[in-house]
């Protein structure tokens, strides 16, 4: 049965925000944290998924019991105030053989002069032949000239045979981001990673993965889709380190437009006579030839851009 939750009033900027991190129009059915402008908007817990608030410093653990399945959690975070600057610490706890989404994700409105900044560290242990599904979005909106920085640190430890897919995007609003993803596989255990990512105007985005493949049978995935425009800057960066008899893929694919830049430094480490590592890095412009196929079909070039993007990164 579900315990009793808190809910607070969210103003109708914060509610547009939620939607676009979360895909909330209402509040969620299930376990949920909602931290807004550094306090507690909303939470729900269920009899399988537990949340605490830390008492050492600015956080929750996020507690899921063993065999748990087909239940949610979502824990997002908004700014609708200028100048907030936070550091936030979350645990996960997941119990072996659950299979669970987890749907995080901050969204930053700034309409005045001061930087928005949101530092989350989430931190995942996963135990033996669990199964999760986590997604992070990321969203920046306001006309204020203050920045809106975020820099989202992921750290994952999986246990034998558990399973993880990452869905990570910022497509919007973000100035600058600093994006980190560590990970330690044990036997058998397997991750998979999708970034999707768009810059435009000055902003500043780096990505950095490092993968240990430490379990014999286990495996990474690590893909990266991006679009730079105008002035942006990107910076991808990714290391898989092959311990055992393992396999382990990396792949930076980028579109880059106007006067932006790109770095793609993919590498790979082998320790073991049997780790099998791939790493693959593309960038480039938009093909000519597409441009013009759409455009015969009655597109402006920058509708027919747009609609290169939209698919590149769907």
């Amino acid at each position: 049965m579900p315990r009793k939750g808190v809910k607070r009033t969210m103003d109708e900027i914060q509610k547009t925000l939620l939607a676009q991190v979360a895909d909330l129009h209402e509040v969620p059915a299930g376990a949920y944290n909602i931290r807004a402008n550094g306090s507690l908007a909303g939470r729900n817990t269920t009899a399988n998924i537990d949340i605490v608030t830390k008492g050492d410093q600015p956080g929750i653990d996020i507690i899921i019991k063993p065999g748990t399945k087909n239940e949610s959690v979502h824990i997002p975070v908004l700014l609708s105030e200028s100048g907030i600057k936070e550091t936030v610490y979350n645990d996960f706890y997941i119990g072996e053989d659950c299979d669970i989404t987890i749907v995080a994700g901050c969204g930053i409105h700034n309409g005045g002069k001061d930087a928005s900044e949101h530092s989350g560290i989430h931190r995942f242990f996963v135990g033996r032949h669990a199964r999760v599904r986590y997604v992070e979005k990321h969203y920046g909106q306001g006309d204020g000239t203050g920045g809106r920085i975020m820099n989202p640190t992921t750290e994952i430890t999986m246990e034998e045979g558990a399973h993880m897919e990452l869905e990570m995007v910022q497509i919007k609003g973000i100035d600058s981001t600093q994006r980190k993803t560590e990970a330690s596989l044990a036997q058998e255990a397997s991750l998979v990673v999708r970034e999707k990512l768009m810059t435009h105007g000055t902003q500043y985005a780096r990505s950095d993965f490092a993968v240990a493949l430490n379990g014999d049978g286990s495996t990474a995935d690590v893909v990266s889709r991006s679009v730079a425009k105008e002035q942006s800057k990107q910076e991808f960066h990714a290391n898989i380190v092959g311990n055992a008899s393992c396999s382990g893929h990396t792949e930076c694919d980028a579109i880059i437009m106007d006067e932006a830049s790109v770095t793609a430094l993919p590498a790979l480490t082998a320790n073991h006579v049997d780790a099998a590592l791939i790493h693959e890095a593309a960038i480039g412009k938009i093909a000519g030839e597409q441009l013009i196929k759409l455009m015969t079909l009655g597109l402006t070039q920058e509708e027919a851009e747009e609609q290169i993007i939209s698919g590149f990164l769907k």
